[in-house]
């Protein structure tokens, strides 16, 4: 008896000891949204959604550039990096141990840890000064560089989760090869693969390095990829270092913004993973 009391004890004050580092851990992240909710929550209404920024001295106006902006780079990211990104991790996925296979991880892997600020370089250089011009294109480029790396290896880690009889019974009743792919094993991935998407998309939107040197910022609203945009996260730095309160407000009102965007993106991307998750 003594002896199973003693277990219980201890698995209790394991538990216990679980519960409070989790609640440690968590603990800055809860002041940090406290704190940037209680300053910027003051600011955001529908003109603070739908307007212009005023021009300095000038009271009210918003961030709706900046919405336009941020949409613009994710859209060109995703555009670029999803179709490269699935197709590499369907190859590594079904090349398991060819010499190109572990290339292409390798290089995955690198370019996972490059920072963002040196990804803004090489994007200037590849492609701003090549056009002659900071331009949305350029930012999405730079943006997509970075999502890449995770679309590619989340796509690999789920499709090797797909059970092989899955394959071989669609290969045994005469199905081509490339529609076995697209045809069971992709769909049979696809929860995983659109999460992976999701948590990318969620990545970069609040990346703030590489657009400094790429889409540069725009006070104006633009829809055209090959002029400068602004974005949430250029916006929050540079009116955050502005000696203006009234830029200081509108600044902690875009945090709370691209918080929300941020949140909701990982949200979904749970929802969509828990809700299509393919029982084998």
């Amino acid at each position: 008896m003594k002896g199973i009391r003693l277990r219980i004890l201890k698995d209790r004050a394991f538990k216990f000891a679980i519960y409070l580092l989790s609640l440690l851990s968590l603990t800055p992240l809860f002041l940090i949204m406290f704190y940037t909710f209680r300053k910027g929550l003051k600011a955001i209404n529908l003109q603070f959604l739908t307007h212009l920024p005023k021009p300095v001295g000038v009271e009210g106006g918003g961030i709706s550039n900046a919405i336009v902006g941020t949409f613009l780079l994710v859209t060109i990211a995703s555009a670029i990096s999803i179709p490269v990104g699935v197709w590499a991790g369907i190859y590594l996925s079904e090349n398991k141990r060819s010499w190109i296979s572990e290339f292409l991880r390798i290089t995955v892997d690198i370019l996972q840890a490059i920072p963002s600020i040196v990804i803004g370089i090489i994007a200037y250089l590849w492609v701003v000064k090549p056009m002659g011009r900071f331009s949305a294109l350029s930012g999405g480029i730079a943006l997509a560089i970075m999502m890449l790396p995770i679309v590619v290896r989340n796509t690999e880690e789920v499709l090797r989760l797909i059970p092989p009889y899955l394959k071989e019974a669609s290969l045994a009743l005469g199905v081509p090869y490339h529609r076995t792919i697209i045809k069971v094993i992709i769909p049979a991935g696809i929860p995983g693969i659109v999460s992976g998407i999701l948590l990318g998309i969620s990545r970069i939107a609040g990346e703030t390095a590489p657009l400094l040197f790429t889409a540069f910022g725009n006070q104006f609203m633009n829809w055209n990829i090959m002029k400068p945009v602004n974005a949430l996260p250029l916006l929050i730095f540079n009116y955050a270092m502005s000696p203006y309160d009234e830029w200081k407000r509108l600044a902690w009102g875009a945090s709370v913004v691209l918080i929300l965007l941020v949140l909701a993106g990982n949200i979904i991307s749970r929802m969509v993973a828990k809700k299509w998750k393919v029982q084998f």
